[in-house]
């Protein structure tokens, strides 16, 4: 055991990063930082995917448990999430300032999650299912307010340059949350509708409340590591930039460096934008496949989790392919024409080309003892008016789109959040990255409120041409402010020369020169006068 360790220890000495030569940190110190970080990783995966989990299986899930409910009441189930955790995160953040720590607020919101989603799961052993599915969705939405301060933690928890690598991989983890969410749905399709029934019927699995059991599982896995000794906070950011400008207090450092409130302003707007034409598709690609191409329930879940499935592989890539890119370009520039351009393309491939418009379905009819799934049943229900009128999106499109989306994503939320935190400078960024978080919130409650009140009422014309304009003059409106997206930049202050006096005795043997001369000592600059000139 003891060789063992001391293998270990010149494995680590050997492998010492760079990084530990300005004596900021410790190795040991070193590693639980990132421990923590990829903690951080981990819930911010965990919160995306209790969002997105349910998203292609909420519809079929509800119209079986209480067909009266409609797509708009839908709608609003969906919106229900983002609103809670829109109204909690300012709150959560400020909270997460206040106690100087995250563990407590994580840890309560870890376990309101874990209850929330196993209500969720126990919907058919209630009566007036959709209240009690609304108000499980907010309850998810409330504990997922925690992100603020997970992006907060992030922030004071990295060095500047460490800064891109970490916010590319918490989105990555957050982009992965939202597209494996419903690939694990199209996993558990198989379970049925009847599924298992454990505990005495206490206990449903089938193909729609096993998703509500893996986030139970998940979350409850969650809470374990943020318990003390395995989750241990250290923040270097302000500790970074005091020592690069010479400064003797953390406090003294952030408050001296003032943010750019308009081009913080600016990313919020931007995120809001980005997150928004991204959780609209995600919400309406179920219903939308649906009504294009004639598909059933089942075929519905299964295709858009494969979709969904190779998306995350797209994304894998493209953020693995961040940090270089930004070595060779600006990220401001990688943002806009690398993150908005593409999404602006995919926005306007939505808008619909087909010759013909969708097949039409007929409303359901108990009496005549057919099956929901069968083809008169499959199309554009007739109840939405603009079916038998508009040409129908052709699955050409819908692939083509939905792939440009899946780069164009990862990228542009990477480095808006990237920016924010630099622009931000080294100050507890709580408060900032609630706003920021509530608006990324505040789009995922109107994605599925659009749904509800353009898509279903106007169809596919206004719902991809209004967003398409909105990605447009967002795209446009970086361009004219790009230049007020550069980080303010932190300069080691120079080092000032030291001067040394020789000795007297020493004057004797030294010839008087009024000319001094320059010795380099580890890099300092060492400057020798003659006595008689001191």
């Amino acid at each position: 055991m003891d060789c063992w360790c001391k293998f270990r220890e010149r494995l680590a000495a050997r492998n010492q990063p760079a990084e530990l030569d300005d004596d900021l940190e410790t190795l040991e110190q070193y590693t639980q930082r990132w421990r923590s970080v990829r903690i951080i990783y981990f819930t911010m995966f965990l919160m995306a995917l209790g969002f997105s989990i349910i998203l292609t299986g909420i519809w079929p899930f509800l119209s079986e448990l209480d067909p009266s409910a409609g797509k708009e009441f839908m709608g609003l189930i969906v919106a229900a999430n983002p609103l809670g955790q829109m109204i909690f995160s300012p709150i959560f953040g400020r909270w997460g300032n206040k106690l100087g720590t995250i563990r407590l607020p994580l840890l309560l919101s870890l376990a309101l999650f874990s209850v929330a989603s196993a209500l969720y799961s126990s919907l058919e052993l209630v009566n007036n299912v959709k209240y009690w599915m609304l108000i499980s969705r907010f309850l998810i939405g409330v504990s997922s307010a925690n992100i603020a301060l997970c992006r907060s933690y992030l922030s004071a928890a990295t060095r500047l340059n460490e800064r891109t690598h970490a916010v590319s991989m918490v989105s990555l983890a957050q982009v992965l949350g939202f597209i494996i969410g419903p690939g694990l749905q199209a996993l558990v399709t198989p379970l049925g509708r009847n599924g298992q029934v454990w505990f005495w019927g206490a206990m449903h699995v089938n193909m729609y409340t096993a998703s509500g059991w893996i986030n139970v599982i998940m979350s409850l896995g969650n809470f374990v590591m943020f318990l003390p000794g395995i989750f241990e906070e250290h923040r270097i950011a302000a500790r970074e930039i005091m020592v690069m400008q010479g400064g003797t207090s953390e406090r003294e450092t952030w408050k001296a460096i003032k943010p750019n409130y308009y081009s913080a302003w600016t990313l919020i707007v931007a995120f809001f934008v980005l997150v928004f034409n991204f959780v609209l598709l995600e919400t309406l690609g179920t219903s939308l496949t649906m009504d294009m191409f004639a598909w059933t329930n089942n075929e519905a879940l299964y295709n858009m989790g494969i979709f969904m499935t190779i998306a995350a592989i797209i994304s894998l890539v493209t953020f693995v392919l961040i940090e270089p890119l930004c070595k060779l370009f600006a990220e401001r520039f990688v943002l806009i024409w690398g993150g908005f351009s593409l999404m602006v393309v995919g926005r306007v491939l939505y808008i619909p080309w087909g010759p013909d418009p969708p097949k039409l379905a007929v409303a359901y009819n108990a009496s005549s003892n057919l099956s929901i799934d069968d083809p008169i049943y499959l199309g554009c229900p007739a109840t939405q008016d603009w079916c038998p009128e508009l040409p129908a999106l052709t699955l050409t499109q819908f692939i083509i789109g939905f792939a440009l989306t899946s780069v164009g994503y990862p990228i542009g939320v990477t480095l808006i959040q990237t920016i924010f935190s630099k622009v931000l400078g080294p100050r507890p960024q709580g408060v900032w990255m609630g706003i920021m978080t509530s608006a990324g919130c505040l789009s995922r409650v109107m994605g599925p409120v659009f749904v509800g009140s353009i898509y279903t009422r106007l169809g596919t014309y206004w719902t991809f041409g209004f967003t398409s304009i909105m990605m447009i003059i967002s795209m446009i409106w970086l361009l004219c402010s790009n230049r007020v997206l550069i980080p303010p930049v932190v300069e080691k202050p120079p080092i000032p020369m030291q001067v040394i006096h020789p000795k007297d005795k020493l004057n004797d043997a030294t010839p008087n020169n009024d000319e001094s001369d320059e010795l380099l000592v580890e890099s300092k600059a060492i400057r020798i006068v003659p006595s008689s000139q001191a």
